[in-house]
């Protein structure tokens, strides 16, 4: 059994609210029993791409011991600011993608953030690196990973912010068998659904919760920063199918277990 669990839009902004909230999300993870084989990062990591927002994100999203953290961006975000924080490397524009192996589990990260914009697209050469680390990946079950969610989910503010063209990426997931879902982030809820016949789940925010069409007035009445942070924990069993369970972690609550 491998458990990968997911944070999402954590939106770091230098204030001491959304820090908070995702140290508490961490120490959660870090407390579980049996701990997160990794944890992904799903996008929306800064609120602008400021320096000091990754200076704050990194302090706290890496620091929870042994266990691999993997980041991808969002349309929140700086890729050259994120490649030079959160990764290590010399910046850059071009987009942010990244194979990483969890025991039999292969995750793809794929860069869907668009410079300037709050949709998302995937490149011409993501769409190309994935068909390649979809060819160069000879066992076991393979968890895709993008920021915005590929379909529809009834949400007025999101549905018009997803991501551009996604059909290319669904048949690419519905002609291999051994890919078992795809995560995403971007609507700050929890969601799940399905997309190229396999499962799709949307890891909720850390931040705040945006409703649905049957919950929001826009412009106004849109978000709502009352909730406690939310994470995702997938198990991909023996049979290489996909199980999520979502937990909201309280703010001031019974956690206390200090970062390893």
């Amino acid at each position: 059994m491998i458990l990968a669990a997911q944070i999402s839009d954590t939106h770091f902004d230098e204030a001491p609210r959304n820090l908070e909230r995702a140290e508490r999300a961490m120490t959660y993870l870090a407390s579980l029993r049996r701990k997160p084989d990794v944890i992904l990062v799903t996008g929306d990591i800064t609120d602008s791409g400021k320096p000091a927002q990754y200076a704050q994100a990194a302090a706290t999203l890496r620091g929870v011991g042994d266990i691999p953290v993997y980041f991808l961006p969002g349309n929140h975000d700086d890729r050259a600011a994120f490649r030079t924080a959160l990764l290590d490397e010399t910046p850059s524009t071009d987009p942010i993608n990244g194979a990483y192996r969890v025991g039999p589990l292969t995750v793809l990260m794929l860069d869907s953030s668009v410079p300037g914009e709050s949709s998302g697209r995937l490149a011409d050469d993501t769409l190309d690196w994935l068909r390649e680390a979809l060819a160069e990946t000879l066992d076991g079950p393979i968890l895709l990973a993008l920021h915005h969610p590929p379909k529809l989910l009834h949400s007025p503010i999101i549905d018009v912010i997803g991501l551009a063209e996604p059909e290319t990426l669904a048949d690419i997931i519905a002609a291999d068998d051994r890919i078992v879902g795809t995560l995403t982030g971007h609507a700050h809820s929890a969601a799940a659904s399905t997309f190229g016949g396999k499962p799709l789940i949307t890891c909720p925010s850390t931040a705040s919760v945006l409703g649905g069409v049957w919950e929001v007035e826009p412009p106004t009445k849109v978000m709502d920063y009352a909730p406690d942070p939310m994470v995702a924990l997938h198990v991909i069993d023996e049979t290489n199918s996909l199980t999520t369970h979502f937990r909201s972690v309280p703010i001031g609550g019974w956690l206390a277990t200090p970062l390893a």
